[in-house]
């Protein structure tokens, strides 16, 4: 089978040359937590791994950045309009995005043999509702968790990924257990804002892969 052909993303205005932020995200299921503006705010791009639930949900997103998204099985996969599975590259870097890589906690035959086939630098993809991130062989797995309706003991919770320099960075952001209605813009904790912008001014993210 051939390679699926890597879309490439020329660098936003506001991005900082050698250095992209990513807001990634997935499983939203027809749910738009008003909380995502505020974490992704000052993102390059976004990334949605499948399971959309509801066109609303991208047009949200594209509010706060440009959208690359893949269908999932919720989504009628091609039927929605969105590929099931594609390869963007950015700043050198290959970024694969799939909906279903594991089920039952087991890489699946699919996924294993897009990850072989591709060897992108990173693969994002979602399903599992499950926030990971693990190594396969040299590709980075990388799991944001479900953004939409909580379900059973699972988190919800939201990814930011950073290419820097060759680099690449990512972490998790926990969201409440009910999503956040629609409110002014105050920040959700005082000062928390200024010392995020603080931290990236620095150049500080953690959890480096």
């Amino acid at each position: 089978m051939m390679s699926t052909k890597a879309q490439i993303l020329k660098r936003t205005r506001k991005q900082r040359k050698g250095s992209v932020r990513l807001g990634v995200i997935a499983d939203t299921h027809g749910l738009f937590d008003e909380a995502i503006p505020y974490h992704f705010s000052g993102v390059d791009y976004i990334v949605h791994a499948g399971d959309i639930g509801d066109r609303s949900i991208l047009r949200k997103l594209e509010a706060i950045a440009p959208v690359m998204a893949v269908s999932g099985n919720v989504d009628g996969y091609e039927r929605s309009g969105y590929p099931s599975e594609r390869i963007i590259e950015l700043e050198g870097r290959h970024i694969g995005l799939r909906h279903v890589l594991f089920e039952g906690g087991k890489l699946t035959n699919q996924g294993r043999a897009f990850l072989e086939r591709e060897r992108p630098d990173v693969c994002i993809f979602g399903h599992t509702h499950r926030p990971r991130a693990e190594w396969f062989g040299s590709t980075l797995l990388f799991n944001p968790g479900s953004a939409g309706p909580k379900r059973f003991a699972l988190p919800r919770a939201l990814g930011i990924m950073l290419i820097s320099e060759g680099r690449v960075s990512g972490r998790h952001i926990a969201l409440a257990n009910r999503a956040a209605k629609p409110r002014s813009n105050k920040l959700p904790r005082k000062g928390l804002g200024k010392r995020i912008v603080a931290r990236r001014a620095r150049g500080e993210e953690p959890n480096v892969y």
